[in-house]
Formats: C-alpha cells, sequence, structure tokens
C-alpha cells in the first residue's frame, strides 16, 4: 500500500525534527535530566502570533503555536520572531529503563498554571487543586464554542495479556512526541485510576518509562477527589433505596405522604422540585399536595420497590472480595428487613459511566434522575428522582463533572477525567473533556484518547456509545501491539502477571509473531469497518527483534492498516514515538469518510448484540432464561432503543479467556441484561464478570511506602 507523502513541513528524518526549548527557571529537572538545548530558529510557519492571558501574579507572554486559530480574543502582536513554547521539557533518558516512580520524581512539574496558560486557558476558567493539578471549568467551551475542532484520535489494543500492552503509554509517549518534537498542539485524555488496581495487582495507569503523566502519585491516588465524590454519591443513593422500603413497610399512605409533604408554621404543604418530577411522571398536574385524592396520595408516595428487583450496590475504590455478596438489615432497629446486596468497585458505579459520558452539567443532572435501581412490584421502573434523590446527587457531583489539567513529563497538557472499567462499562474517558481539548488544541491540532482494553471491547464502546451521545468522529485509530501479546495469540505458554516471562518470548521466534498476527489483522479490520484510518503502533520491547517487527509490519499492512511504526516511547520518551506521530498526522490528513456505527438504534436488543457477536467471530448467541426475561422487561419499558454495552472478557474475542488468536465460529452465551438508564445504555454479561476485584497473595502495596524526609511516594507503578 502507496502511503501519501508526509507534510513539507515536517520531513521525515528523525535528525530533522526540531529539538527545542528550556526556559531557565521554570523547566526543573533533576540534574541528571538536565540537557542545555540551544533552540534553533523557528520554521517559516511559525507566524501566529497570540496573546495568552496569564495566571495572576505572572508576566503575561506571548505564545507563538504553528498554524493554530486562537482561543482568547486577542491582537496579534507586532513581533517578527515568535517566542518558544516555554512548557517544553527536554530530557536525558537513561538505560536500562528506571522505576517509573523514579523517573517520575526525578522530574519537578511546571506549575500548573503555565500549563494553562500555554494551552490557552485563562485563569477564570480553571481551579486550581494545589500547584501542579487544576480543574477546566465547563464554562471555557462558551468562550471557545467558535474554535473549530482539531484532530481526534483514539488508541485501542490488541487482545492483551495480563500484563498489559502499553495504550497508556503509548497514548502519553505520542502526545510527548506531537507537542514536543513536531510542534503541534495536542492534548492527552486519559481516564482517572482507580486504587483497587493501584494497590492490587495491576499498579497505576500514568504511562511508564519516560511517558508519564505527572505527577504520578497525585495521578494515581485521589487526584482531586472525583472518585470519592462518586462513592459518596453512590451510597447515598443505596441508603436511600434501603431506608424508603423500610419506611414504606412501617407506615400508613397518609402517615408515610404526610412526612413527605410536612406543613410548615403556617400549615401549608408544597412539594420539592424533584417531587415534581414524579408528579409528571405519575400523570398527575396537581401541584397542591392538598389536593390530591387519596388514590393519588397512594401512587405519589409508595414506590412498593421489589427488593429481589433491586440491582443498585453499595461501593468503595478498593478491591475487598469478601464484600462481593454482604447482608444488609441485621442490627434490631431494621425490624427484621434483611437482604443481600453487595459492595462494587467505585468505578464500575453507573454514576461513573454517567460522568464520562454527560455533555454539560444540565445533562449530568437529567442522567442522574433517571437512573433505574431496580422495579416496582407492577414492574415499574424505579429511578432515582422517584427517590427525591436526582438534585443531590449533582450536588454531590458538581466539581467531579470538571476534566482535570495536568502535565507530561515533557511539559505537555494532560486532561484526566473519568474512569469506567472497560470490561463492564464502556471504558472511556469523558466527553466533556475531549470537547474541551479539541477546541483549545484547534484547526491543525490533535487530541489523542485512549479506549481502555482491546479494541473490540473499548474501541467498540468508543465508536459506537461515546461517539454517539457526543457527535464526535476520530480521523485516526491506533492499535498498539507487543511482539509478547502476538506470541501468545501464535501459540506461545500463558502470559501470567507475577510470574517470569517464557523463554519463547524473550528469544527470537518469527514464526509464533507471525501466527499470533491473526489476531491484530482481526482487531484492525474491525476498526476499518468505522470507517476510519488505523494506524498500528508496535510497542518495542528490549528483547524484541528486527525481524519480528518486520513480520507484524508486514502482517499489518497486509490487513489494511494506514501505517505501522516501531515504537521506543517508554524508552526515550516521546522522540522514540515521532515516528508514529507522523504517520498519525497523515491519516489524520486524509480521512475521509464519515463515520459508520455497528448497528443503528431503532433495531432490537437482541439484533444489536447480535451485530457485536458477529463483530467478535461467532456464528450465533445463546440467551439464558434470565437475559431472555429481562430483555422483554426493558423492551417493555422503552428502553430498547439504548446502544448496547458487552461486559466481556478482554483477553479473547470470544467470552472463553483461553481462545486466543481470532476465534470464530463461536457461539456467544448471554446470561443475564442489566440497564444503566441514566448513563444511557444496555448492558449484556458474557460468561462471569466480576465487578469487585480481589486482592492477590502479594499485592502492590507491599512495595508502596513514603520517604519520611523528603515526603515523596515510593513504589508505585
Amino acid at each position: 500500500m502507496d502511503l501519501p507523502a508526509p507534510p513539507t513541513n515536517h520531513p521525515k528524518p528523525l535528525s530533522s525534527v526540531i529539538l527545542r526549548r528550556r526556559r531557565p527557571g521554570i523547566n526543573k529537572c533533576s540534574a541528571s535530566q538536565q540537557r542545555l538545548v540551544s533552540p534553533p530558529p523557528l520554521p517559516r510557519h511559525h507566524s501566529l502570533q497570540l496573546l495568552r492571558p496569564d495566571p495572576p501574579g505572572r508576566a503575561q507572554s506571548v505564545v507563538a503555536r504553528s498554524g493554530r486559530t486562537g482561543t482568547v480574543a486577542a491582537p496579534p502582536l507586532p513581533m517578527t520572531t515568535p517566542a518558544p513554547n516555554p512548557t517544553i521539557r527536554r530530557l536525558d533518558v537513561a538505560s536500562p529503563v528506571p522505576a517509573d516512580i523514579d523517573i517520575a520524581n526525578s522530574v519537578e512539574p511546571l506549575h500548573i498554571a503555565d500549563i494553562a496558560a500555554e494551552l490557552g486557558i485563562p485563569p477564570e476558567h480553571y481551579d486550581l487543586y494545589g500547584k501542579y493539578k487544576a480543574k477546566v471549568l465547563l464554562s471555557v467551551l462558551d468562550q471557545l464554542q467558535g474554535q473549530q475542532d482539531g484532530y481526534y484520535v483514539v488508541v485501542g489494543g490488541i487482545t492483551p495479556t495480563p500484563l498489559g500492552e502499553g495504550k497508556s503509554t503509548t497514548t502519553v509517549g505520542l502526545c510527548q512526541a506531537l507537542g514536543a518534537f513536531l510542534d503541534k498542539k495536542v492534548v492527552t485524555c486519559v481516564r482517572q485510576p482507580s486504587q483497587g488496581p493501584t494497590f492490587g495487582i495491576k499498579g497505576g495507569a500514568a504511562g511508564g518509562g519516560y511517558s508519564q503523566v505527572i505527577p504520578m502519585d497525585e495521578f494515581n491516588l485521589h487526584m482531586t477527589g472525583d472518585i470519592h465524590a462518586i462513592t459518596a454519591a453512590n451510597n447515598l443513593l443505596a441508603a436511600a433505596i434501603d431506608t424508603r422500603i423500610f419506611h414504606e413497610n412501617s407506615q400508613s399512605d397518609k402517615a408515610l405522604f404526610n412526612r413527605l409533604c410536612p406543613p410548615n408554621k403556617e400549615g401549608k404543604r408544597r412539594f420539592a422540585d424533584v417531587m415534581i418530577r414524579r408528579l409528571i411522571k405519575l400523570g398527575i398536574s396537581k401541584t397542591n399536595p392538598d389536593e390530591l385524592t387519596p388514590e393519588e396520595v397512594r401512587r405519589f408516595a409508595r414506590l412498593d420497590i421489589d427488593p429481589a428487583s433491586i440491582t443498585w450496590r453499595r461501593v468503595m475504590d478498593v478491591n475487598d472480595r469478601f464484600l462481593r455478596k454482604i447482608t444488609v438489615g441485621q442490627g434490631p432497629e431494621e425490624k427484621g428487613m434483611v437482604r443481600e446486596t453487595g459492595f462494587d468497585i467505585s468505578v464500575a458505579s453507573e454514576i461513573m459511566a454517567v460522568l464520562a459520558l454527560t455533555t454539560s452539567l444540565a445533562d449530568m443532572r437529567e442522567r442522574l434522575g433517571r437512573m433505574v435501581i431496580g422495579n416496582s412490584k407492577a414492574g415499574e421502573p424505579v429511578t432515582a428522582d422517584d427517590l427525591g434523590l436526582g438534585g443531590a446527587l449533582t450536588v454531590l457531583m458538581k466539581d467531579a463533572i470538571h476534566p482535570t489539567l495536568m502535565q507530561t513529563l515533557e511539559g505537555t497538557p494532560v486532561l484526566v477525567h473519568a474512569g469506567p472499567f472497560a470490561n463492564i462499562a464502556h471504558g472511556n474517558s469523558s466527553i466533556v473533556a475531549d470537547k474541551i481539548a479539541l477546541k483549545l488544541v484547534g484547526k491543525g491540532g490533535f487530541v489523542v484518547t485512549e479506549a481502555g482494553f482491546g479494541a473490540d471491547i473499548g474501541t467498540e464502546k468508543f465508536m459506537d456509545i461515546k461517539c454517539r451521545y457526543s457527535g464526535l468522529a476520530p480521523q485516526c485509530a491506533i492499535i498498539v501491539a507487543t511482539i509478547r501479546a502476538l506470541k501468545m495469540h501464535g501459540g506461545g505458554p500463558d502470559v501470567v502477571a507475577g510470574k517470569p516471562l517464557d523463554h519463547a518470548y524473550v528469544s527470537e521466534n518469527v514464526g509464533l509473531v507471525e501466527a499470533g498476527c491473526v489476531n491484530l489483522a482481526k482487531h484492525i479490520s474491525n476498526t476499518k469497518s468505522y470507517g476510519v484510518n488505523v494506524v498500528v503502533a508496535i510497542n518495542k520491547f528490549a528483547t524484541d527483534t528486527d525481524a519480528e517487527m518486520e513480520a507484524v509490519k508486514n502482517a499489518a499492512m497486509a490487513a489494511g492498516a494506514f501505517d505501522a511504526v516501531v515504537c521506543s516511547h517508554h524508552a526515550h520518551g516521546g522522540k522514540g514515538a515521532v515516528d508514529l506521530g507522523l504517520a498519525v498526522q497523515r491519516a489524520c490528513e486524509s480521512q475521509a469518510e464519515p463515520l459508520k456505527f455497528l448497528y443503528p438504534l431503532e433495531s432490537s436488543i437482541k439484533e444489536k448484540i447480535e451485530s457485536i457477536a458477529n463483530f467478535y467471530g461467532a456464528s450465533g448467541v445463546e440467551y439464558s432464561e434470565q437475559a431472555e426475561k429481562q430483555i422483554e422487561i426493558y423492551t417493555k419499558q422503552g428502553f430498547s432503543n439504548l446502544p448496547i454495552c458487552m461486559a466481556k472478557t478482554q483477553y479473547s474475542f470470544s467470552h472463553v479467556p483461553s481462545m486466543k488468536g481470532a476465534p470464530s465460529g463461536f457461539v456467544l452465551p448471554i446470561r443475564d441484561v442489566r440497564a444503566s438508564i441514566g448513563a444511557g445504555f444496555i448492558y449484556p454479561l458474557v460468561g462471569t464478570m466480576s465487578t469487585m476485584p480481589g486482592l492477590p497473595t502479594r499485592p502492590s502495596f507491599y512495595e508502596i511506602d513514603i520517604d519520611t524526609a523528603t515526603g515523596k511516594v515510593m513504589g508505585l507503578s
């Protein structure tokens, strides 16, 4: 396949890529990382000067960017030589690559106000959370509404090993290449990691090596408290459910109504605003509580929740297998109202999915209010607003809706927002972060966002769920591949977290790689069906050979990839992903097809499930009796027009993790079907999926500690 020639202002050889820019007193790297580079003259195409509003107490600076539309209304300054980007940091890399946390701790981040100023965000549109994090307010979209969007790139991967194949690292490394070496305005959009995996077995999600988000410890631990807000909101709703059942079981209709609508000092009653929503749902037009008939009082006051139908569980952001099933209501004051329930991990909460898919504060209020927690005994869906809680949940989430601005090791900006799991939710960061980023980078800039796990899960949900709700369409999709994973798919031994790799993975075996490329080819074919250009990023490890990587490139091009590029961003930072950046730029510039969805929303629930099953390679779908029942209920309740979010293992196209490569002809079993009505999707459960991970025998927390002399965190990965 003939590739289009690279743009004339971005020559191919790495040696000709511009190396630049260090402003004394701002880029405070450790001594081992400082590399004084005299910035060469900027190319001619740097002709646009923009006045950037600086944070209070800082001198106003002029920033020149290549071919970008300004995001702040300001006249060009009469200058002949543009000023360099003051936030780019040049790294000296060490070999072998030090531990992630050691690299992260060796670089002092810039004040986040510098990153915001360079990105064009005025101080009134962000709130500082310490020195290195800031919440970017949604109000910035009002200022940027006339700005043209930049290029939109999604990063997925082949079916991974349990060790992960480096999607986050590739996402960060690509952005460092685009911003620090190719002089593009770029924003990285990634999810916030859960503390469950951080302290469990996977570790954090800040990237790795010389391609990381920093401060790495703040990124992986608490950040700005969004997950804690989700936990609080989720558990408030859980408490309200059991409490409402308790009060309804112990009070008459009149007593219940009197407590829900008590008279004030003047003896007058009123409905709270959220109660009006319930009255409208019931078809009751009266707004004076005293005018309701006894039958209307009963319908309004009694939710009559069927305990067996409750799907809402409590959450916490820790892996705790012993909370997967619990019994509540055992205290004597609960009068024998005992029921079985359990805990999920916080990022599995529907509120997290709502946060990721919302488009505004008003939209989030509506989504939170219409979350369905179960059914009444008559089979009607019961929502958070029925419980009177939609507004309170929104209040708890009012700060969490704003994305968090951070930075990479090389000083490029990052928006961190939301963190839904990809195997049990849609696994993508937020729509609002992407929309803000696309406006900030403007025409010719790049927004790179990561979709969780393999492209069969994360990228499919990005396209069919996230893009449907956002109205955005990517110009390029990246598939991250490793020699290690391809060998596994070619028939190599099992890869087990915590155990040394088999000899097959650290010695050359081109045949094993070629056999495993069927998995890569299937992901390429699937992703191309959406109408986007596909670039394969071969994430290079030290033991990979040239012959093995050449085999992957040949297989990728034969499968229809736009390009296939070897990357060494883990070992070299942005410099190791420059060729990937050039390929992505060419792919975006040549993109012409409209986005194509896998299925129309008008299709039935079963038709949509079967479209996705066919996408995996299945020959058919088998529904359990429970799944059939739930599909019938959701269809009757009017939810059949929602997109589908498959809850499936990430380790195979099929439902069986051990089925590697590109299996076909299997029958996909749907054991249950559930709904996240507030988030806006139906999620079938394929096989057994855990929503509360457990801790291994030797969790990651054994290595995590703090240097009490410096206050620096040690041992995070």
